[in-house]
């Protein structure tokens, strides 16, 4: 019988490298608690005599830090698994106590100078008692190194280079700079002298103010906080969204926290109402008619008396506060670095960490992997990755557009809130040449995403309810009143769940109140569909492609009145495929098929992005779209043709598509409260006492609107020939009227 071998199953043994590093380790432990023993106790016997006597006499008083020292060091070559790996604070303690050791022989030999008549090198050595252990001195070790530089600068010269030294220290062990400690410094000071000149707040003082108090304190306490830091091992470079911000421009103003800007409601609202008074005041002085003339074969808009339009001031907007980085935040992120090339490698995948950049809800770790190792199997660790990092998922992007890396995107544990008034006074916003800009959000670099629609030219807007819809059509509709006139932009707002848009109502831009019969907006659309045919007509007559060239007329005077862009927004599309899906997939295709040259531009939102919903007619015309949290990879390959908005985090998270991109871009849309959008629409009310409408719009709808009732209402042709044939068989089924009427099953 054959007798068979047995497979021995081999041992990872554990590499000599390692086991170099734990010997290591150990010797330094032991020889650190001997010199422990020896240096602070008796207890060691001839080993505490010698050590007292002789190590004493030849370094000083830094043999009391060499134990401590050594244990540290044995620590951390365990910890780095035989690695050396030295931390800068490392370092700089290492410095500092070096430094200390060599100040206490300058002074041991400044008092042995000032007895001495003849100064020389021999006399002094011999006037310091090195081989007393009550003296603090650095030892015959430390003399060598200091009495050539007390010669060489002097004690005056010798202090400043220790002090100097110990400065710098500080700095690299607590990581922060002079103009921090002197902000800090200035900011102690400064309440002090409060505290001295003013009285005890009462304490009738409302809770709201002593917020605000304290994050005007936390504010100008981490105004000057460093935006990144190079770790020395893994030379990663630590990234806040945070350092793009125009933060600087809201010094004079008061922050508000995202989680109790409730409780601001009151003191925005007494701010909103002084504004009010001030620019109704100066609307008064400055009131100016203007008779606008409408032309017959331009559209039907009914002529009207305009007064200027002034634009909302940014103060009615609520500031966030500047949640940048702190030490500990940073420290977490080498952390998870490191943690993050550790999981990798076990797979087997030699990458590094290169940057890490936090954002507003998600932080990105940028890999460059080695050369030989395939994207395709960093991608394919995703859940792995995942596991390692202890997150609730992770999104790759590989690779990062523009960069020779991936990205690993790992969400944060608190999410940080993008207010609308940082984007509002960003550069990207205020100083743009963009022809319908709006505001988005920030990416996870910080940058102010700022779009334009007139090259999109239309969006459309799906996710789940809840992620964030809603906010990001407020935010448009906000930024586009913040930037334009009712004489460069009018709005037309479809709204069949009522409750979103009707705020809008009374602001100049409306052309019409806004629509909530599902019914009555496939007759706005269509009276789109009529103002695009006339708008062509009259480019046609005045021999001009585009609303741009038309508008140039008007500036050199060759016309008497520009048009306006007209935004049409449309909040939930389901209602309205459901309720006339024909006429409105029609009209949708043909306005977003050509309605851009004419200055018209589609906006469409939806929470059930379906292909009954989201047609493949509506997507092949509406190329620019907007992706937040859904709830599965189909409905992400839906709105984006590719999966990745079903790893979003929600509450404003999206993925930004616009025309010409090849990939999607994550962004932290900007977020306006109801109080926030409430004031603006009032305070732009309160600059028109009465807005009207166009009434050859509306009429145009509810013909619209009558004519289909009446088209629904007829009679077939063949009704009472059925009726008659039931009447005289006595009989009535589908096939039996069919066999007599002779018609088809169509």
């Amino acid at each position: 019988m054959a007798t068979q071998k047995k497979k021995r199953k081999n041992k990872p043994k554990q590499s000599s490298f390692e086991m170099q590093g734990d010997i290591k380790a150990i010797l330094l432990i032991s020889i650190g608690i001997i010199l422990a023993f020896s240096t602070y106790t008796n207890i060691a016997g001839i080993l505490s005599i010698l050590t007292r006597k002789i190590l004493y006499s030849l370094i000083g008083i830094i043999i009391y830090a060499i134990p401590i020292f050594l244990i540290c060091l044995g620590i951390n070559t365990i910890k780095s698994k035989g690695k050396a790996t030295y931390s800068r604070k490392f370092f700089s303690l290492s410095i500092f106590f070096i430094v200390v050791w060599l100040l206490c022989s300058t002074i041991n030999i400044n008092q042995a100078v000032s007895d001495l008549e003849t100064i020389n090198f021999a006399n002094t050595l011999k006037k310091i008692s090195f081989y007393t252990s009550t003296s603090l001195h650095g030892g015959i070790l430390a003399y060598l190194i200091t009495y050539p530089l007390y010669k060489l600068t002097g004690f005056i010269g010798s202090y400043i280079v220790y002090i100097t030294l110990i400065l710098i220290c500080i700095i690299l062990f607590l990581d922060i700079t002079l103009y921090d400690i002197y902000i800090k410094f200035k900011n102690v000071t400064s309440l002090l002298k409060d505290n001295f000149t003013n009285p005890k707040p009462s304490k009738k003082l409302s809770k709201s103010k002593v917020k605000k108090e304290k994050n005007i304190s936390s504010e100008l306490d981490d105004s000057e906080e460093c935006n990144y830091i190079n770790d020395i091992n893994n030379k990663i470079e630590i990234l806040d969204f945070m350092k793009n911000s125009n933060l600087e421009t809201f010094s004079n103003f008061q922050d508000i926290n995202a989680d109790d800007y409730f409780e601001e409601k009151n003191s925005n609202n007494s701010s909103f109402s002084t504004n009010t008074t001030l620019y109704e005041t100066k609307n008064i002085v400055n009131k100016e008619v203007v008779n606008k003339e409408i032309e017959d074969n331009l559209n039907s808009l009914e002529k009207t008396t305009e007064k200027k339009y002034i634009f909302p001031d940014v103060d009615l907007l609520n500031i966030n506060s500047k949640l940048q980085l702190k030490n500990e935040d940073k420290k977490d992120l080498i952390d998870s670095a490191n943690k993050l090339e550790e999981t990798l490698s076990n797979f087997g995948v030699d990458a590094k960490v290169i940057q890490v950049t936090k954002g507003p809800s998600v932080t990105r770790f940028e890999l460059q992997p080695s050369p030989g190792v395939k994207v395709s199997k960093i991608v394919n660790l995703q859940d792995d990755i995942a596991l390692g990092l202890a997150a609730n998922g992770v999104r790759i992007e590989a690779p990062i557009p523009g960069k020779a890396a991936i990205g690993i995107e790992v969400p944060n544990k608190k999410q940080a809130p993008v207010f609308l008034r940082e984007v509002l006074d960003s550069k990207e916003f205020t100083d743009t040449d963009k022809t319908l800009a709006f505001a988005l959000g920030k990416d996870i670099t910080g940058k102010c995403i700022v779009g334009d629609l007139s090259k999109m030219p239309h969006m459309l807007i799906a996710g789940a309810t809840g992620s964030g819809k809603s906010v990001c059509i407020n935010t448009l509709i906000i930024s586009l009143l913040y930037k334009y006139s009712p004489k460069d932009v009018k709005l037309l707002m479809i709204d069949p769940k009522v409750v979103e848009l009707s705020v809008y109502n009374g602001i100049p831009h409306l052309l019409i109140p806004v629509v909530t019969d599902p019914k009555k907006a496939a007759g706005a659309l269509n009276w789109a569909v009529n103002e695009m045919n006339k708008r062509y007509n009259l480019f046609s007559q005045m021999k001009v492609k585009n609303i741009e060239s038309y508008n140039n007329l008007y500036k050199k005077g060759e016309i008497d009145e520009k048009l306006p862009y007209v935004v049409m927004i449309v909040d939930e599309l389901a209602d309205l495929m459901m309720a006339c899906p024909n006429d409105v997939e029609d009209y949708i295709c043909r306005l977003a098929q050509m309605a851009r040259a004419a200055g018209m531009h589609l906006i469409i939102a939806t929470q059930r992005p379906s292909v009954d919903v989201i047609t493949g007619v509506i997507k092949a015309n509406i190329p620019s779209r907007i992706s937040f949290a859904v709830s599965s990879g189909i409905d992400s390959r839906t709105i984006l043709d590719q999966t990745g908005a079903e790893k979003l985090l929600g509450r404003g998270d999206m993925l930004y598509n616009p025309i010409g991109e090849n990939k999607p871009l994550r962004v932290q849309g900007s977020f306006i409260s109801e109080e926030e959008v409430e004031n603006v629409v009032d305070f732009i009310k309160s600059s028109y006492e009465e807005v009207n409408y166009s009434n050859d719009i509306i009429d145009h709808i509810n013909n619209e609107n009558t004519t289909e009732v009446a088209s629904d209402s007829e009679s077939d042709e063949l009704l009472d020939e059925a009726i008659k044939i039931v009447v005289e068989y006595q009989q009535a089924s589908t096939s039996f009227i069919q066999r007599k009427l002779r018609v088809g099953f169509n």
